[in-house]
Order: structure tokens, then sequence, then C-alpha cells
């Protein structure tokens, strides 16, 4: 059943951004480029399954749900620039800036961000207070105090040995915040009450850690092929992660501590919160 209702979910948001108005020049194909990508669309998922889980249909939010996979890409092709993170590879294919420049890249980024934004604020749901809700609940998960900070403090984290909260502190920004935005953004725009908008930030919170462990923990076992891009990319920065403090045991038991935590903020949901349950164990035991 998740299989199936994640393909359905899957199978939605992968129409929408098809169906977006792409134009044909440069610019256009190197967003779409990376926005096509592969990729596990874990972002716009979380959103739909969190309308459905709070009654909402996620037919209805499908341009906002686009919306947060464009901001993720948009982060991706600036990660990868050799300023940042200097990958080559990207879901298996050659990072945007290998294929359209550094400059292309930097631009196509900054052009998938604000379209997001263009997305997000013509969705006409007939909502406009949740609506305007959630365009400043994104634009704070995507800044700087979220998204775009955390990248900071991981950036001058480099070659410095970090605490256990500090590590939490910056991927709290750099992976947690838009995870829990998209949660947020499902149960908002689907017509959720606040504590089922609570329950739903539990559970995302100790989602987007457990993901962050999860890619430290790859990025030591994990084989490049599979994964898309060189593993070990960690070590090679000096950067902190879960596993070169609390060694693979340790991270592995932080990991399932954390989809613990997720799984019980759901609880309230029943049934309904099934897909959501099942989501964690698949970002606990998923490869890439």
């Amino acid at each position: 059943m998740f299989k199936e209702t994640f393909q359905r979910y899957l199978t939605m948001i992968e129409e929408t951004l098809a169906q977006l108005p792409w134009r044909k020049n440069s610019l256009d194909e190197s967003m779409y480029y990376s926005l096509i990508g592969g990729g596990k669309r874990i972002r716009p998922v979380l959103a739909l399954a969190s309308a459905e889980a709070v009654g909402g249909k996620p037919e209805s939010i499908l341009r906002a749900a686009a919306a947060l996979e464009l901001i993720h890409t948009y982060s991706l092709i600036h990660d990868d620039l050799p300023a940042m993170d200097n990958d080559d590879y990207r879901r298996g294919r050659l990072s945007n800036h290998k294929v359209y420049g550094e400059a292309g890249a930097i631009l196509a980024g900054d052009a998938l961000l604000t379209y997001a934004f263009e997305l997000l604020a013509s969705l006409e749901l007939g909502q406009p207070e949740r609506e305007l809700r959630i365009i400043r609940e994104v634009a704070v998960a995507s800044g700087k105090d979220g998204m775009v900070g955390g990248q900071v403090a991981d950036v001058a984290a480099e070659g410095i040995v970090l605490t256990l909260p500090e590590i939490e502190e910056i991927h709290k920004g750099k992976t947690g915040a838009l995870l829990t935005v998209s949660a947020r953004l499902g149960g908002v725009l689907g017509g959720g009450t606040e504590d089922d908008i609570q329950a739903l930030t539990d559970y995302a919170q100790a989602l987007g850690l457990a993901f962050q462990i999860k890619d430290d923990i790859l990025d030591v076992i994990g084989d490049s092929e599979i994964l898309g891009k060189p593993a070990g990319s960690d070590l090679r920065q000096g950067k902190s992660t879960y596993v070169s403090l609390l060694g693979l045991e340790g991270a592995s038991g932080e990991l399932h501590s954390q989809i613990l935590k997720a799984q019980a903020a759901i609880k309230p949901f029943g049934q309904k919160g099934n897909f959501l349950n099942e989501l964690a164990l698949y970002i606990e035991e998923r490869k890439h």
C-alpha cells in the first residue's frame, strides 16, 4: 500500500512539474535539467501526504508542492558549486554547473527560487489567510533563519569538531527547515487544525534530523553509483557529521531514535497517518 500511495503522489508531482510553462531558452533548459534529474521528491510527497492526513485533497495543492521541489532543486544546484561542496555529479548526472557553467548554474538556482514563490502566490484556493501564511512560512524556512542559514553554518564549520547539539542546530536549518515547512504546508492548505499542524511539525522535525543522519551514514557506507554522486565528500571537506561524532553504530542508533519520535508524533492521526508512518521507515531504510 505504501509503494502504491507513494507512486500516486509521485506521478501527480512529476506531471505537475512537466506541465509548468517551460520556455525553449537556455535558462529554462538549465532549470529543467536539474529539476527532472531524478530525486525522491520527499518534500512535495510529504506535503501531499500531510494534506491528506488532515482530510484535505492533495490534488488541490499540487502547485504548492511543486514549489517546494523547485526550492529544493535550487539548493542542490548551489550546493554542488565549486565554492560550496564542489560536486561534479548529482543524481547520477553531471551537476548543473558542469553542463551550463557556474554563472548559468547560479542563475538557474536563482530563477527556480523566485519561480517557486510565483507558484505559491498564484494558488487561488479560496483560503487567502492560509495561503499568505504559507508564503511567509516557506520564505522563512528557505532563507536566513532556515535552509540558507543552515548552509552558512555548515560551510563555516568545515574543519571544526562540533558537538552533537551544534550539528543538530545546523541541520535543523540546512535539511530540517524545508522538510518541516513541507509538512506544515500540507497541514495548513489541507485545512488542518492547529493541533494537526503541530503534530505534523513535530513529525517533520524528527524526520529532518533522521534524513540528515541517514545522509551522513550513506556518505560513509554508500555506493557512489547508487547515491548518484561521489561518496565520502563530507570526510574530504573536513565536516563534522553524526558518524564522525558517534561512529556508525551510534549514528544508526540516533537515526532510529528520531524515526521513533516521528512516528510517535503522528499517532493522533490514527489510520490517516499510516503513510507518514511508513514514510519514516522509508527514510530510515533508504539506500540513496
